[in-house]
């Protein structure tokens, strides 16, 4: 952890995050070569948006290399290779801008969580078109989320979680996120279409569920606003 907590509950810090996670998830589909290049556009274009915040404050090298890697993989899409690497290189510069500011362990798992659910949410989506692919993937990825989302809570208790009615709050959002994903997983053994379609419109609330359990707890460990001690 940072000595001064208050930058882990920077936005900057949750979105390069998120930045990072989604690139780094996305290129470990491309280099598996599970689908087109569809898929990197949509994900490289997301992972653009949601970074762009961090490249404004002094000294963000790390971030703009990154997404400029990012804006790359734009062009490079259809070299599932190396588009797949370029987009690895690139969530780690992102990856190593959010660890400058908020620590590398509350960077990490921050990451980790929201990278795996919002990329196997994107991913459910290339597999609503051809349901056909095959669903390792997806649950890798959701494998990903739930074990980011545990870590996360797990980093954020060790940092000293306060008492009170916005922990209780910090915990439903964390255990619901990982009861959803786990419902992602259960409903990927289905074998038919609609165990995809259920698996992404869960997704679609665990993203909203672990985004709010990640910034949440951290502006609870750093005591920011009316949740200051």
């Amino acid at each position: 952890m940072p000595a001064d907590l208050t930058t882990i509950a920077e936005p900057q810090f949750v979105l390069l995050a998120w930045a990072a996670g989604l690139a780094l998830a996305s290129g470990l589909v491309a280099l598996a070569g599970i689908v087109g290049p569809g898929f990197t556009w949509l994900t490289a274009s997301v992972s653009i948006l949601i970074g762009l915040a961090g490249v404004f404050s002094e000294g963000a090298w790390w971030a703009r290399a990154g997404l400029l890697l990012l804006a790359t993989v734009i062009v490079w899409a259809r070299n599932r290779r190396f588009s797949g690497a370029l987009q690895v290189v690139g969530g780690g510069a992102l990856l190593a801008q959010a660890a400058l500011i908020g620590g590398v362990i509350p960077a990490f798992s921050a990451s980790v969580a929201l990278g795996g659910i919002t990329g196997e949410m994107l991913l459910g989506h290339w597999y609503l078109i051809d349901p056909r692919l095959p669903r390792a993937a997806l649950r890798a990825l959701a494998a990903a989320g739930v074990v980011g989302v545990v870590v996360d809570a797990l980093v954020l208790t060790s940092a000293g979680l306060p008492s009170g009615g916005s922990t209780v709050a910090f915990w439903a959002l964390a255990i619901t996120s990982v009861v959803l994903m786990a419902g992602v997983i259960g409903s990927l053994r289905y074998p038919a279409y609609s165990g995809v379609m259920a698996a992404t419109g869960l997704s679609y609330l665990a993203v909203l569920t672990s985004l709010g359990a990640v910034f949440l707890g951290r502006v609870l460990v750093a005591g920011l606003g009316p949740f200051g001690t």
